[in-house]
């Protein structure tokens, strides 16, 4: 079993990544980043401005530089965007330097997180809910193939997500 001194979160946007990553860096007292927001804050623009000027393309491109800066840091918490599984370049990296923890939740729920989200560029869109199905398509199976352990977090206070988390990560 690989010793991890970090942990990625992954999983669809609305899945608790931010909100467990969190609570999981203040009980292991370690630093939480969030790949998106450190895009954000490198850039000086949030994510929507970066789909609308340069697409979804060009945001996968800075995601996985700012994922490769991340994943060299020693003794973190990263919650990275809901994406990020998408390029092999990124799975491998978070396999290869951290516990890798997918976030699974069920498309009712997310939708009811993110009703109210301006900031999620992929829910722009007539039927949120297809492409929220879409996007779980895609995307599962990466997830699974890059995740040391999944948690479902639809129906769990989020105090039992991290305790089970930490559980499973102080076990690998």
């Amino acid at each position: 079993m690989k010793t991890a001194e970090n942990i990625y979160l992954i999983g669809l946007m609305g899945a608790g990544k931010t909100t467990i990553g969190r609570q999981l860096a203040k009980a292991l007292q370690l630093p939480f980043y969030d790949s998106d927001k450190a895009i954000e804050e490198q850039t000086g623009v949030d994510i929507p401005t970066i789909f609308e000027y340069e697409g979804e393309k060009g945001f996968r491109m800075r995601e996985q530089k700012m994922v490769q800066e991340l994943t060299q840091i020693n003794g973190i918490v990263l919650a990275t965007g809901g994406g990020v599984i998408l390029k092999e370049a990124n799975r491998q990296v978070l396999k290869e330097n951290g516990f890798v923890v997918y976030l699974q939740c069920s498309i009712d729920k997310i939708l009811q997180r993110t009703q109210r989200d301006t900031q999620r560029p992929l829910l722009h869109t007539d039927d949120p809910r297809k492409t929220m199905e879409s996007l779980l398509a895609e995307r599962e199976a990466f997830y699974l193939s890059c995740a040391d352990f999944k948690i479902e977090t639809s129906a769990m206070q989020s105090k039992t997500v991290v305790q089970k988390i930490l559980h499973e990560y102080q076990s690998a």
